[in-house]
């Protein structure tokens, strides 16, 4: 007789305390890096962090035959070059909240990356969802508040694009140990921006063993917490439920990462910012569950 699948696990207190913690260190995450570039210099600050990550998954590192090249491709864009334009970004920008509702671009960006390089076909809500995304983060412009964050606004559109590239890359290392992605990551992400910070911010480089403590708990945090503890959890709920089910919930992150930003920094949250985030965010949503649904049923 041929053997069903199992069944998934149910939804039980101990997932949905995962999900709670999950969603706190990423959408806290923001104000971590923030912190640590205002103490560090940006790419000073990306190359600690690469370290970290590197440090707590060292011993992951290993060959993984016929997937290198997508894990080096990996390594150098999303530990290294992401982080040049995301801690850039958080430098020149004041009102963080609006960097927030900006980052949530990887989402359609790395849709329309699929219909052009795996002629992936959606439908309309998904073609909807994508509008409305570039759309609420069009909504920025009209708010004075973050309209003057035109730089860091751009800046954090082009680490979506890299966000978004990199998510497709994630695709030729389904089955990799994800220490063992973050390993590389770690490792190629510390060669690259510690390469540019030794050439373009010699001092910061040299005064790391100066640091505080608390500087260096930021870095921590954004390391520890949001790449390692956060993409752990992520597996951890993908391996015991339906991908339908895991991905919409990662959608409180970005709302969590405003309103964080909003109160930490004391940073004006006005209507056309709120209309703006709340358009995007249902875009994001839409193509999200969408997505998950079509690669569950494909």
């Amino acid at each position: 007789m041929p053997q069903t699948a199992p069944a998934p696990a149910p939804f039980g207190a101990r997932d949905l305390l995962v999900v709670l913690a999950m969603n706190l260190l990423w959408g806290f995450n923001i104000i971590a890096v923030k912190m640590a570039v205002s103490e560090i210099a940006p790419l000073t600050a990306g190359f600690l962090r690469q370290a970290l990550v590197l440090l707590v998954c060292a011993g992951s590192l290993r060959i993984v035959k016929g997937r290198m090249r997508a894990l080096v491709a990996l390594g150098t864009l999303s530990g290294g070059l992401f982080y040049v334009a995301i801690n850039l970004s958080l430098v020149v920008a004041d009102n963080v909240g609006a960097l927030a509702i900006a980052g949530q671009l990887g989402v359609p960006f790395s849709m329309l990356l699929a219909i052009i390089f795996f002629r992936e076909r959606i439908h309309g809500p998904r073609i909807i969802g994508i509008v409305l995304a570039f759309a609420g983060v069009g909504l920025l412009v009209f708010d004075p508040a973050a309209a003057r964050e035109g730089p860091g606004i751009a800046l954090t559109a082009i680490g979506s694009f890299i966000w978004a590239v990199c998510s497709l890359i994630q695709r030729q290392l389904r089955g990799v140990a994800i220490l063992t992605i973050y390993a590389w990551v770690g490792l190629l992400g510390s060669i690259v921006l510690g390469g540019l910070a030794l050439v373009f911010e010699p001092d910061a480089m040299r005064s790391i063993p100066q640091l505080r403590l608390g500087t260096l708990g930021w870095v921590a945090f954004s390391a520890i917490g949001s790449t390692v503890l956060g993409q752990g959890a992520m597996v951890w709920l993908l391996q015991r439920h339906p991908v339908s089910t895991v991905t919409p919930l990662t959608l409180a992150a970005p709302v969590v990462a405003v309103f964080a930003a909003s109160y930490w920094f004391d940073s004006p949250l006005g209507w056309p910012m709120l209309a703006g985030g709340a358009v995007a965010m249902l875009g994001v949503a839409i193509v999200t569950i969408r997505t998950a649904r079509a690669e569950e049923h494909p």
